[in-house]
């Protein structure tokens, strides 16, 4: 299934991996977002469970082997083309996840990672959205 102009809305996971406080947040290396920080995730693989599509997502992009706990999240995020198309439709299921082995790098839909406080949210420039995931996972594992 396309992602892009997709005929049905895309199922995507995402991940709040939060370490002695922190939380890693990524610069988006492709559309939609491209340059934005946000979580770690990306789409599930059809026949992919959505546990295993979390670990496979993080591993993929963060080096990071995780524990997937509890869902925080889910919502769906839309973008529209200027004369209405549906440019992109996301369902989106966001877990609280603890890293278990690994070295944190940038991977393949990464351009950049970083581990953030809740206090520093702000300073990267996170949506309000994904800064409210952050803030809920952070206070959950806390």
């Amino acid at each position: 299934m396309a992602w892009q102009f997709p005929e049905a809305p895309v199922v995507a996971v995402g991940a709040v991996i939060v370490r002695e406080g922190r939380a890693l947040v990524v610069r988006r290396a492709h559309p939609p977002r491209q340059g934005e920080w946000s979580l770690p995730g990306g789409r599930v693989e059809l026949g992919e469970r959505l546990e295993d599509a979390v670990r496979r997502e993080i591993r993929e992009e963060t080096g990071l082997d995780v524990r997937v706990g509890p869902i925080l999240e889910v919502f769906d995020r839309v973008h529209r083309t200027d004369d209405g198309r549906v440019q992109y439709h996301f369902v989106i299921v966001d877990y609280l996840c603890e890293p278990v082995s690994g070295t944190a790098r940038a991977g393949d839909d990464a351009e950049d990672l970083a581990w953030v406080s809740r206090d520093e949210l702000e300073a990267f420039g996170i949506n309000p959205h994904a800064a409210t995931v952050l803030r809920r996972g952070l206070e959950r594992a806390g």
